[in-house]
């Protein structure tokens, strides 16, 4: 059982959270003695536990921000951090770990932390970063929501107060910031850098190749090839074949057939993981030799048919693929897994940390700091661009071994 602790200076809000996926959780406010308990016999040095079930914990949170945000405000001589995530409704589990991921990198660094809970609305956004402003914090890490976010910064951002997320993928949060001039940095990958990605790394690697593009007609699916397509014309190759396969079938040695036939040795999929595992099983029942190729969506779970040894993957790589060992260490001594937006909760926030210390020691904002500093981090150095999007695209190409993904390097 992990306890979670988000920490405010007037209060202490210390979650029991088992591991998730169980139906509920029970939540341990402990409230220091210097502050006032009516109807209590709370000693001088004793502190008051109360246990609350999990429905009215997210109440509680709202109610809890609402009431004492100005008494942390006033009584804080440290840096101040909001976090924001979601702590109800259906993308709560997600918010809890990228809470986890935040206030593990929090630890013992002097940095105060406000929590609110968005429910990733966009009233919950708006209303969360208007108290936030009033509470007077430095800077911003969470949001999961493009509705959250995108009304939550003409608020931060009219108040100087930038904001980094791991979650948020959207293009248009950064591609408006020249017209709104929002001060968002994003952690998280941009929607359209897998798909830069793989135009990137497989025209490198199948210009001299026979290769074709297939999609299953999903609007993911024909994106990925579709934009694949033009940026290997762009290059002045052309695919030896293309198509739209039917998906979700139990055989695909239709597909299979016409690939061969045009004389493909490699193709791209723009699919999921069970039809290139089946395309791949049905290609070797012919005596195909084919090469495939896919996105990040083969990272879901394996199906009655596996995957090929040798399928390609460009995806993100796994936490504990890039990860510092000291810190999955830690982590899993804490009994946290490093899945889901853990590990961006925590790197998020380990930027947030060393951009308030820059500023401190210099005559720079925060902005000037997350606008032109590199930042050592657990995942390595990250830096932003003028747009507040990733300096680096973060997909990678990955190959896989029968059990697992590895990077080809």
């Amino acid at each position: 059982m992990q306890q979670l602790s988000f920490r405010t200076q007037a209060l202490k809000i210390m979650p029991m959270i088992r591991p998730f996926g169980c139906e509920a959780f029970n939540m341990t406010l402990v409230v220091p003695s210097q502050l006032p308990c009516p109807a209590t016999n709370v000693g001088a040095n004793k502190n008051m536990e109360i246990a609350l079930p999990v429905n009215i914990v997210a109440a509680l949170l709202l109610v809890i921000s609402a009431s004492l945000i100005s008494t942390v405000a006033s009584f804080a001589d440290e840096p101040v951090v909001g976090i924001v995530i979601p702590l109800s409704g259906p993308n709560s589990r997600l918010g809890e770990q990228m809470g986890i991921g935040a206030e593990k990198a929090l630890e013992q660094t002097g940095v105060q932390t406000i929590l609110s809970d968005d429910a990733c609305s966009a009233e919950g956004g708006e209303k969360t970063a208007r108290q936030l402003v009033s509470a007077g914090v430095s800077l911003v890490v969470g949001y999961l929501c493009t509705a959250s976010i995108e009304h939550a910064l003409p608020v931060l951002s009219e108040a100087g107060i930038p904001v980094i997320t791991p979650g948020v993928r959207t293009d248009s949060i950064t591609d408006r910031r020249s017209r709104t001039g929002w001060l968002v940095y994003r952690l998280a990958p941009r929607a359209d850098a897998e798909r830069k990605a793989i135009a990137e790394i497989l025209i490198k690697k199948w210009s001299d190749k026979f290769f074709a593009i297939v999609d299953d007609g999903t609007i993911y699916g024909r994106e990925l090839a579709e934009s694949f397509r033009l940026s290997v014309e762009q290059a002045g190759l052309k695919p030896v074949f293309t198509d739209t396969y039917r998906p979700q079938f139990d055989n695909q040695i239709g597909l299979a057939g016409r690939l061969k036939s045009a004389g493909a040795t490699h193709v791209f999929v723009g699919g999921n993981r069970d039809d290139v595992a089946i395309l791949a099983r049905d290609a070797d029942v012919i005596e195909y030799p084919l090469v495939i190729a896919a996105g990040e969506t083969l990272r879901a779970a394996k199906g009655e048919v596996d995957l090929a040894p040798g399928t390609l993957m460009i995806g993100l790589p796994e936490a504990s693929d890039i990860a510092t060992t000291s810190v999955l260490q830690s982590f899993q001594s804490d009994g946290v897994v490093a899945e889901g937006y853990v590990l961006g909760g925590f790197v998020a926030a380990e930027i947030a940390t060393k951009a308030i210390k820059l500023a401190q020691q210099s005559q720079h904002s925060l902005t000037d700091i997350l606008a032109r500093e590199p930042f050592e981090t657990s995942v390595g150095d990250i830096r932003f661009n003028k747009s507040g999007d990733r300096a680096d695209n973060p997909y990678r190409l990955f190959r896989y071994n029968g059990d697992t993904f590895v990077e080809v390097r």
